[in-house]
């Protein structure tokens, strides 16, 4: 019977405080008890006492953060060329013995925004895709967050993984946060920031990492360029022309991934390149002012073993080309040789790619190369060039 009375009591209790509550006596009121009592599941936002702000204490939080740390770093790239248009005819009635007459084209200045980047010194160094400055006969510039343009001084753009660097004449940047990119997760948040459709400048888009491990071809509808790339993160942030060059980032705000491509068939696929690519990069290109990546110096086909059984040969790398001396040529490399084996190991499988099994190599390496040749195996060896040198 205590027990009961307890009980009652203790509801009797609760109801009149609810009712006093819920009528203003006293200027009490649930949103005034919001304030300094925290309800599980209902309350999503943390008041301030005695203030106005709210702080949004959700996934959005975490994103509007690591937006505002990031966004100074991110600029747009720029393109700047002069381009002729076509010849006019024109018709003259009056001059019934020549009546069309052909008119110049006019010389049409054009300037457009047409990628993204991000700042990875104080002193004016810019990463972006080597895809996005392709074009060699153009000037490009660039304009940051608070709307200030610069000229783009120098261009080094990496042969190998659709990377270029931008320089700059400014110090005083405030550069990105690079992470780790092997470390990433399939599933954890991703964050886009880029120059979208290259109108919509410092557009934010969310999504996860969806997929690592990929392989794309990369390129710009600007500037109709395409290429090969290996090892890829897979996001459905939205990514779209213009956001090439851009980082992808963490829910920290630290740059994963440069922004690549995205898929012409199907929806919220894009591609960035892991930013462990782009850090082994840049500490060759502090440490050398360029580019260096080894060079073997052959254009070639990848002889899987489907085509292998058909045509009766052995998997490889089937030479199209070898480019005048060149290290594969001085080693005596010939066009229809395949390469079989480097080092030891065979070109089947996860290392079918003559290219990827050159990339882990370094410049100056000596490569043993086996080749097959008229039905014969022949041994050769090779030193690696510096590509940049070509």
């Amino acid at each position: 019977m205590n027990a009961k009375r307890i009980l009652l009591t203790i509801a009797a209790v609760l109801l009149i405080i609810g009712g006093v509550i819920s009528s203003g006596l006293w200027g009490l009121n649930w949103k005034l008890l919001e304030r300094y009592i925290k309800v599980p599941g209902i309350s999503q936002q943390r008041f301030i006492p005695g203030t106005e702000q709210v702080r949004v204490v959700t996934e959005e939080s975490v994103v509007i953060d690591a937006v505002d740390r990031v966004s100074p770093s991110v600029v747009t790239v720029g393109i700047t060329k002069t381009r002729k248009l076509g010849d006019i005819i024109q018709i003259n009635p009056f001059n019934p013995f020549q009546p069309f007459q052909r008119k110049p084209g006019q010389t049409q200045k054009l300037e457009q925004d047409i990628g993204s980047g991000f700042i990875v010194s104080t002193d004016g160094l810019i990463v972006t895709n080597k895809h996005v400055v392709a074009d060699t006969e153009a000037k490009y510039r660039i304009i940051t967050k608070d709307d200030k343009t610069y000229d783009v001084t120098k261009i080094y753009r990496d042969p190998a993984n659709d990377l270029a660097i931008l320089k700059i004449d400014v110090s005083g940047l405030t550069p990105v946060d690079l992470g780790d990119s092997s470390k990433i997760k399939v599933g954890q948040l991703a964050i886009a920031i880029g120059t979208a459709l290259g109108e919509f400048r410092h557009t934010v888009t969310t999504g996860v990492v969806s997929g690592v491990g990929r392989g794309i071809t990369a390129g710009s509808p600007f500037e109709g360029y395409v290429e090969r790339l290996d090892n890829v993160i897979q996001t459905d942030a939205a990514i779209n022309p213009g956001n090439s060059g851009g980082p992808l980032l963490t829910s920290s705000g630290q740059v994963i991934g440069v922004n690549t491509a995205v898929s012409g068939e199907g929806q919220n696929i894009g591609f960035a390149i892991p930013i462990n690519v782009i850090k082994d990069s840049l500490a060759n290109f502090n440490a050398t002012g360029q580019f260096n990546r080894p060079f073997l110096g052959v254009r070639y086909k990848t002889v899987s073993r489907d085509l292998a059984i058909l045509n009766d040969v052995p998997e490889g790398a089937y030479i199209v080309e070898v480019v005048s001396g060149s290290p594969a040529d001085k080693a005596g490399v010939k066009p229809g040789d395949i390469i079989t084996k480097i080092d030891d190991v065979k070109l089947t499988g996860e290392n079918a790619e003559l290219a990827r099994a050159i990339g882990k190599k370094k410049v100056g390496d000596t490569l043993t190369l086996v080749v097959w040749r008229d039905g014969k195996d022949i041994t050769v060896t090779a030193a690696l060039g510096n590509q940049a040198e070509q």
